[in-house]
């Protein structure tokens, strides 16, 4: 691996059809206006950003803080010279449309987990590229479509995670340079890695078979896995999935009986797709519990998915107890329903 390979040369060599330099010229601009978003983060409140709310809602009904707003500005303005026929943002209540005739589509959240950024935890962007197709209502195919797709961490430091189909590389900012360098290519989820992350605090809400794999795990070395699992939460998607991609484990946000989240609420095109492609390309899987997720069509801009994303045998058991309930009971039968939080 060549550290000197900066993002900006290796999306130079990408030259070659309309569609391949419309991707290039937007993962560049992403990439820029992400340096600037950075830039506000690093700074807090002595760039005026606190992470209040802004005394509006965005188009998901979600409170916005004020860094969201700025987020979107910035990207918008960075998109202006790239060609593109439509863009889906989380701060748009509608898809706003460009060149019918441009070769490509972009969704996008601007500032994902901006509910943490008052207590300095991390936040990212995430984005996704899809072809456009004249004539044809954009997003309206399976995420298995996107030609790129990645979200750029700003934590301790700021690094861009990006799949153009074709593996997943991380670049890290220089932040004298202003330029992203590579620091790891052909990233791998880790296989074995005996690590999960959910909001235990909603077991009650949970439906059967996420309980059966939580309880799995808690029962460590004298249960089902015969070994001890460590569980993470952080709260933010991009930390969690950034982490996958370093440490390995499992992801779960999973739809669950509350009122509203009957469907999930992570965002399929501009959430759970492009996490799902990278995941993919980075050899793990990402599921509903029920389907791939690259297999679901978005039927509105805004529409929720659960997401269960991390190494491939464990989202395919976590999917086997969703479709096959008495598999829990096959393999652990002194856990299956019995579950330690419940007498």
């Amino acid at each position: 691996m060549d550290q000197g390979q900066t993002l900006s040369r290796f999306l130079e060599s990408q030259a070659g059809d309309p569609q391949r330099a419309a991707v290039a010229a937007a993962v560049g601009a992403i990439a820029a206006a992400s340096v600037e978003i950075s830039e506000l983060i690093g700074q807090g409140a002595l760039a005026g950003i606190t992470g209040k709310a802004h005394g509006a809602e965005n188009a998901d009904g979600d409170v916005q803080k004020d860094l969201d707003v700025k987020a979107e500005e910035i990207i918008v303005k960075a998109l202006k010279n790239v060609p593109w026929a439509a863009l889906a943002s989380e701060e748009s209540d509608k898809l706003v449309m460009g060149d019918p005739q441009a070769p490509i589509a972009i969704a996008y959240d601007p500032l994902d987990g901006s509910s943490n950024i008052d207590t300095n935890m991390t936040v990212g962007t995430i984005f996704s590229i899809i072809p456009n197709q004249p004539g044809v209502k954009p997003f309206s195919a399976p995420g298995s479509c996107q030609i790129a797709a990645g979200f750029v961490v700003y934590g301790p430091q700021t690094s861009l995670v990006l799949t153009l189909g074709n593996g997943v590389d991380i670049y890290t900012l220089d932040r004298k340079a202003k330029e992203y360098r590579l620091i790891r290519e052909g990233v791998k989820v880790p296989a074995d890695t005996a690590e999960y992350a959910i909001n235990a605090s909603n077991h009650r809400h949970w439906e059967q078979p996420v309980r059966d794999f939580v309880d799995e795990c808690l029962a460590g070395s004298d249960g089902p896995r015969a070994k001890d699992f460590n569980m993470r939460w952080i709260g933010s998607l991009v930390a969690e999935a950034y982490r996958i991609l370093t440490r390995g484990g499992v992801f779960l946000y999973p739809a669950d009986s509350r009122p509203g989240y009957g469907e999930g609420r992570l965002r399929v095109l501009y959430e759970t797709h492009p996490m799902a492609f990278v995941m993919e390309q980075a050899g793990g899987a990402a599921s509903t519990g029920r389907e791939r997720v690259l297999d679901l069509v978005a039927k509105s801009t805004h529409q929720r998915s659960p997401l269960i994303m991390g190494s491939r045998e464990k989202v395919a058991r976590i999917e086997l107890l969703h479709t096959d309930p008495s598999a829990a009971s096959r393999t652990a039968p002194l856990f299956a329903r019995r579950g330690l939080f419940r007498v």
